[in-house]
């Protein structure tokens, strides 16, 4: 009798693990595919529902919100003494964080909203981005509408915050040149079919941006497509055409522009009698910042060179007050941030594409691109490796419509993560 009812037991172990056999098995084979499953989990009712989504990339999160946290403190430090400027006196001390935090919180809003759109909409919505916002770029170099500072024509008033149609054309050219390289997929080995068509839509968006101007958004679009190219399937011969395109036009560019030409050669010398108060003022004050820095800084709020020496220090050379306040550490820990930052978005690209979602892959990688090639000129500007050029530090410095796009992005980046998931647990995307 003990032995037929240790029988019944075991059948009936049997009978409960083979109805969830099926979900255990999924489970199972999705350990050897390249995605981190944690954070989703099923919802059973009978039979094996789709994956509920519970959470996102922590880790990812964590990075972007410790950037952003990082960030207000040191445009507060920045900042903190431009009512001092004539040109700032009717601001308060706190007037650049308070429009900062609201920046950040305009830009938490969107990306809740753009977190919420499916890829397959973004993929369908590619053409029509792109050409909102080439009419931007447009609209912007028409006078009343543009507003100019410093020469330059790069943003349109909307009252609660000055927006950059620049920083829109890089989120919709990424999107755009994914969705291209989908469509172009059977003819990704042919010039004119496949590289020449989007070459052109990059020149006119250049053109346009070379008309505000901005050399510097230009560069950084221009990188992000041919990056999309590249990882889309493009052979190598014509990577390398475009490339060689690309240079010879920078060369052009500079070769005769007087005033870019300058800035090469003051970069060269900073410190020369000749570019010391003139094109290398910024860069020479730069320098001089982190090299008080030193090690470990001279504190937070401590900076010198943000008391009016360092021009634009809470936007371009917010790196460089980092360094003089908190030394090569400080430095050290905000490029190995960005580091983890572009390798994490470049792996959730990749895992996405190993599920044959190209698109999502793409618009990953193409973010990547974006935030990593952007971080590194700014970086590389602060620290004299590179001619000055104005790119903010993504996540970090001051400026609306930038922080606006990169959260808008990130959010992407986290939908893409949140279907790759859902996928590797059975569910639909």
């Amino acid at each position: 009798m003990p032995l037929i009812e240790r029988i019944r037991q075991s059948l009936s172990s049997l009978l409960s693990s083979l109805s969830g056999g099926r979900l255990q098995a999924q489970s199972a084979s999705a350990v050897h595919l390249p995605v981190n499953l944690g954070g989703y989990e099923f919802v059973q009712n009978g039979q094996v529902s789709s994956a509920q989504m519970q959470g996102v990339d922590r880790q990812l999160v964590a990075v972007v919100v410790a950037l952003l946290m990082w960030g207000m403190v040191m445009v507060y430090s920045a900042s903190i003494a431009m009512p001092d400027n004539p040109r700032f006196a009717s601001y308060t001390s706190t007037q650049f964080l308070i429009k900062h935090v609201l920046s950040i919180g305009v830009a938490f809003v969107a990306s809740l909203i753009a977190f919420q759109i499916p890829m397959q909409t973004w993929e369908r919505l590619a053409r029509p981005l792109f050409l909102v916002a080439l009419v931007l770029l447009v609209l912007v170099l028409v006078p009343h509408i543009g507003k100019g500072v410093n020469g330059a024509r790069r943003w349109i008033a909307l009252g609660f915050m000055n927006f950059q149609p620049s920083e829109l054309a890089k989120f919709a050219t990424i999107i755009y040149a994914a969705d291209y390289m989908v469509r172009k997929m059977d003819v990704k080995e042919r010039f004119f079919k496949a590289v020449l068509p989007m070459g052109t839509a990059v020149a006119m968006t250049g053109v346009l941006l070379l008309a505000e101007p901005d050399m510097g958004a230009f560069m950084v679009i221009a990188i992000a497509a041919m990056g999309i190219l590249f990882l889309g399937g493009v052979n190598a011969r014509m990577f390398f055409m475009i490339l060689g395109v690309l240079v010879a036009a920078f060369v052009m560019m500079i070769m005769f522009s007087p005033w870019r030409r300058d800035r090469i050669f003051a970069y060269l010398d900073p410190f020369s009698a000749e570019h010391a108060l003139g094109r290398g003022y910024q860069l020479s004050h730069s320098l001089i910042a982190i090299g008080r820095g030193e090690i470990f800084g001279v504190g937070l709020g401590g900076s010198v060179e943000k008391l009016h020496w360092l021009p634009e220090a809470h936007t371009d050379f917010l790196l460089a007050v980092i360094g003089e306040e908190f030394g090569l550490v400080g430095v050290t820990v905000v490029i190995m941030l960005f580091l983890w930052l572009t390798r994490r978005i470049m792996v959730i690209g990749r895992q996405a594409i190993a599920m044959d979602k190209v698109f999502a892959g793409l618009v990953a990688q193409g973010v990547g691109i974006w935030v990593g090639f952007q971080s590194f000129i700014n970086m590389g500007v602060n620290l004299g490796a590179l001619p000055t050029k104005g790119l903010t530090l993504p996540l970090m410095s001051y400026g609306g419509s930038a922080i606006l796009m990169n959260l808008v992005a990130i959010a992407v980046v986290l939908r893409i993560d949140a279907e790759n998931k859902q996928l590797m647990r059975g569910g639909r995307a």
